[in-house]
């Protein structure tokens, strides 16, 4: 009875619009007045017991820093070294978009803030060189789901602080993964290119390529600083986000000079208030597995479907279609936080490894970041590219072949998520 009210009360709040931090918090005081054998005063000390977790320190950090590149010019110059790169493919326009999602993907850590950054420069001149703007959209929509599975991810920060996994694993195990999707989706713009005869610009001389390679190098150095220094035990996972904090703020400021100091506090006030936002939501996330796990709704959960005599397969595939139909009326986090504690018992009493368990359940979220109704990338991109919301759910819609296929992909091939961590964190 406790686990239906509490499911009950937590869904039907999100139904009626109450914000998704409150409908966790909520719901969960709610069961403990009525059910509950617990005190508020327990409630209350789960929820600051939040600002005492270790790894959630990183949050903050990575914010700041996804900022302080967003604010710059960082996009920009990934832009350019991407076009240089690709630009002379048939298609290669939308190539170098795609890439450049990838590689700011690495530096800011966050889906939205990559289309806008990325989408803000290549959206306008994709459609002066040729492209259809709905094409264009489509491209940069998809391409910004990268920023939740390619390292550093703020999402894989979450899923780890929640289960106690190795956040450093989780940042390497989405190197193969992302790295694959980024050449999945560029094959796909080759041929839809070769079909529709799409573009193609002069190829830029080694010189240019240099040159714009140089003037990124600085931000693409930001990725190779957070994972190197995790892998080579210089730094925790926590004590990187810091450095590229600093480093992100270093390079914006003195080395691009593309924020002055007395624009800085106003960069600091952007992240402080996402990051209070994401904060809250946490912090009642936790007070709500708290309950899940006092009342022992996973357990009950996990002995059910293991005495279902599911297989492994057959429990990944619900697994998926969970997660999907969630993504569909919940941004990432929010599901990461609700469905987490509840599916992760039952995952590994099943022998899932939690690394691709992780890597699993964000692939999922980059596919309800493009489907409707919630769908934030859809939102984002519909206002960079200036087009109505159906026509960039129309764009956007073909794409989730690709990502779909990736998906499986993944679910059954978990060497994929694995076998990158394993060879360097052995």
């Amino acid at each position: 009875m406790t686990a239906i009210f509490l499911l009950f009360a937590l869904f039907t709040l999100l139904f009626i619009g109450v914000p998704v931090a409150v409908s966790l918090g909520l719901a969960s005081v709610l069961t403990m007045l009525f059910f509950g054998d617990q005190s508020l005063l327990s409630s209350s000390q789960k929820f600051f017991h939040t600002m005492q977790v270790y790894p959630l320190l990183a949050v903050p950090f990575f914010i700041l820093a996804g900022s302080f590149m967003t604010t710059g010019g960082v996009a920009r110059r990934m832009v350019d070294f991407a076009n240089a790169l690709v630009g002379h493919f048939r298609g290669g326009l939308a190539m170098a978009a795609l890439l450049a999602s990838a590689f700011f993907a690495a530096v800011s850590g966050s889906a939205p803030a990559t289309v806008v950054a990325v989408g803000s420069v290549m959206i306008v001149g994709m459609v002066r060189s040729g492209y259809t703007r709905k094409f264009a959209a489509g491209v940069i929509c998809n391409a910004g789901t990268l920023g939740i599975l390619i390292p550093p991810s703020l999402v894989m920060v979450v899923y780890g602080a929640i289960t106690e996994s190795s956040i450093g694993k989780l940042f390497i195990a989405g190197i193969l993964p992302g790295i694959i999707l980024t050449i999945v989706m560029m094959v796909t713009i080759a041929v839809i290119a070769h079909k529709q005869d799409m573009p193609r610009q002069e190829r830029a001389s080694f010189k240019t390529v240099v040159k714009t390679f140089r003037e990124a190098v600085w931000g693409l150095m930001l990725v190779v600083i957070i994972l190197g220094g995790i892998y080579a035990g210089i730094f925790t996972p926590t004590e990187a986000a810091a450095v590229s904090a600093v480093y992100a703020f270093f390079i914006a400021v003195f080395v691009y000079g593309d924020i002055s100091m007395k624009h800085v506090p106003d960069v600091l006030v952007d992240a402080s208030k996402i990051t209070v936002m994401l904060m809250f939501i946490i912090a009642n996330a936790f007070m709500f597995a708290f309950l899940l796990t006092t009342e022992q709704i996973p357990q009950m959960a996990s002995e059910y479907i293991v005495g279902l005599g599911l297989p492994v397969w057959g429990f990944l595939l619900v697994l998926n279609a969970l997660l999907l139909l969630a993504g569909n009326f919940m941004e990432p986090t929010s599901v990461i936080l609700i469905l987490t504690p509840i599916v992760f018992p039952i995952a590994m009493e099943m022998g899932i490894d939690p690394t691709h368990l992780g890597v699993l359940m964000i692939i999922n979220m980059q596919i309800g970041l493009v489907t409707p109704p919630v769908g934030l990338n859809l939102f984002v991109t519909a206002s960079v590219a200036q087009l109505s919301l159906e026509d960039t759910i129309s764009a956007s819609f073909p794409w989730l072949i690709v990502l779909l296929a990736v998906l499986m992909l993944i679910t059954f091939v978990p060497w994929i998520s694995l076998v990158v961590p394993n060879l360097l964190l052995q």
